[in-house]
């Protein structure tokens, strides 16, 4: 019988007959001791892309979350009207005097034609209402798509039938055309027509009408996975064994879908975005003095700002901008950590 050979003065053993030495056998136990989470964990480090757009999402998210105190250390807030407390820094039409908006060591991204708020304030609370709306549109998409998507797959049957039909009759919609027609509608629900409608009845509106034509892609996803889970043979014994269907659902098909939940959800949240804004720009969803980012978008189009102060734009759109693409590549990276045979 072979054995590895110590050599005098060396660190390592000698293969002999091609007999692996102790450290090669640590090394392969290492490896082979890997769950998957470690091992995609792994792969999204070496993304460098993966990295850094994690980074910069992480930095929107904790501007969003910090925007009171970075205001508070920045001496104003979003809300002051400073077209009436300092009219001497704006000409007749509302504009400030200052170039480039009225930039300046005490206004950072300078002021806002017309009301005069401080831009880099209004841009901090506006970042924070669009991540807080989007973000609970989000788990309310992903929660409904886990349910109906994985009940659907999973049970088979009339349920299956059921749920399929109502994702093929809700994608029929035009979604955005839906967004814009009934937003309207479900504030009029809470709020007379002829009274002021509240903040939080528009962010409630928001999130139910973008939830409700927002699930059916990721249901469909689910379901498709689930449906050749439950062929699977640890499911048939989980079966065998006894375990209730909902026992199955939690401890053997949900840790199975993980992957696709986590993938869609990377995607999904930066179109949350972008919607939300939108319907803000149209003037259907938060409106004024509450900050957004789609309304800051809808004052830059107006012709106060265009004919007089093209910067307004700048910081907005870079912002949004970054944030878009950061979140998107964040989404590949982790698509390709969590399967390495592919390819960007």
């Amino acid at each position: 019988m072979t054995s590895p050979i110590d050599v005098e003065g060396g660190g390592t053993s000698v293969l002999v007959d091609g007999t692996p030495g102790p450290d090669a056998k640590s090394e392969a136990a290492k490896l082979e001791g890997r769950s998957p989470g470690q091992l995609m964990w792994l792969r999204f480090k070496r993304d460098r892309t993966g990295v850094i757009s994690a980074y910069v999402v992480g930095f929107f998210f904790l501007v969003g979350l910090l925007a009171p105190l970075i205001a508070k250390l920045y001496g104003k807030n979003p809300y002051t009207v400073y077209a009436d407390e300092r009219p001497e820094l704006f000409d007749s039409a509302g504009v400030p005097l200052q170039p480039n908006g009225g930039i300046s060591s005490e206004f950072w991204f300078g002021l806002e034609p017309g009301n005069g708020y401080d831009v880099f304030t209004k841009l901090l609370y506006g970042i924070r209402t669009s991540l807080m709306i989007s973000v609970a549109v989000t788990i309310a998409t992903v929660v409904t798509g886990i349910l109906l998507g994985v009940a659907a797959g999973y049970l088979g049957g009339r349920s299956d039938f059921l749920i399929s039909r109502v994702i093929d009759f809700l994608l029929a919609f035009p979604a955005q055309l839906f967004f814009i027609a009934s937003m309207p509608v479900v504030v009029s629900l809470f709020v007379s027509p002829r009274d002021e409608t509240p903040t939080y009845v528009r962010v409630v509106a928001l999130i139910a009408v973008q939830w409700f034509l927002g699930w059916m892609s990721l249901a469909r996803i689910l379901r498709g996975t689930s449906l050749s889970l439950r062929e699977r043979e640890f499911i048939e014994a989980a079966r065998v064994s006894g375990a209730t269907p909902w026992r199955i659902i939690r401890k053997e098909i949900l840790p199975n879908v993980v992957t696709p939940i986590l993938v869609q959800s990377t995607y999904m949240l930066p179109g949350f975005v972008t919607a939300e804004a939108g319907l803000s720009y149209l003037g259907i969803g938060i409106v004024e003095p509450t900050p957004d980012w789609g309304q800051m978008f809808s004052k830059a189009s107006t012709e106060l700002v265009m004919q007089n102060d093209i910067t307004y734009m700048f910081f907005p759109g870079i912002s949004m901008i970054i944030f878009i693409v950061a979140f998107n590549l964040l989404g590949d990276s982790v698509r390709d950590a969590f399967d390495p045979k592919t390819a960007r």
